[in-house]
């Protein structure tokens, strides 16, 4: 049984939800964002929306029902909380000489290669550069800005021996002992 699927989805004030063909558009003081959920996509559900908030009922009670309910539950959920707050999520910068900065749509990253490495910024995407190592990245949908922070973060992961590298500011990186410690701890 999917408890968060049969909870109803509260829309604030100012979104607004239109469901036209299997379309679901919402629009809100930040933006507009839209979610394709056919019958052929999703077959074993139907969405319902007033003015105060959004459902999503399951025509069967089959797996594929309860799973499908609950995914677009939360992806309705998504939306409506993207364009009312947005979403965001930080990086820090870790090394001696790693920097980082924003020209136009293109952020400069400076993580001990040769050269500097060129991130295009992707529409519907804002990156702010703070003291140079903590990168912020926002926007209204949530897949879209955690993508954008994982390619950032794959440019130079964090190493487990210095911990040097681009990390999440909530991520907690095991540091490893060298070989040198090792030898000498183990005689």
């Amino acid at each position: 049984m999917s408890r968060i699927g049969k909870r109803p989805v509260v829309l604030e004030k100012g979104v607004t939800v239109k469901i036209e063909n299997g379309v679901v558009q919402v629009k809100g003081p930040k933006g507009e964002l839209s979610l394709n959920a056919d019958a052929r996509r999703f077959q074993a559900i139907d969405i319902c929306a007033s003015n105060e908030n959004v459902e999503v009922k399951r025509k069967s009670d089959t797996r594929q029902g309860r799973t499908e309910q609950g995914l677009v539950r939360a992806l309705v959920q998504n939306m409506v909380t993207g364009v009312f707050e947005g979403f965001s999520k930080e990086l820090d910068i870790i090394g001696v000489g790693y920097r980082a900065d924003v020209k136009g749509k293109v952020l400069n990253l400076n993580v001990g290669y040769s050269n500097p490495v060129e991130f295009s910024i992707p529409e519907g995407i804002q990156i702010d550069v703070d003291k140079q190592n903590r990168i912020k990245i926002a926007g209204i949908d949530k897949q879209q800005v955690g993508e954008v922070a994982a390619s950032i973060r794959r440019v130079r992961p964090p190493e487990p021996y210095k911990g040097k590298g681009i990390r999440y500011v909530d991520e907690y990186v095991r540091r490893k002992v060298g070989k040198a410690a090792a030898g000498a701890a183990g005689g």
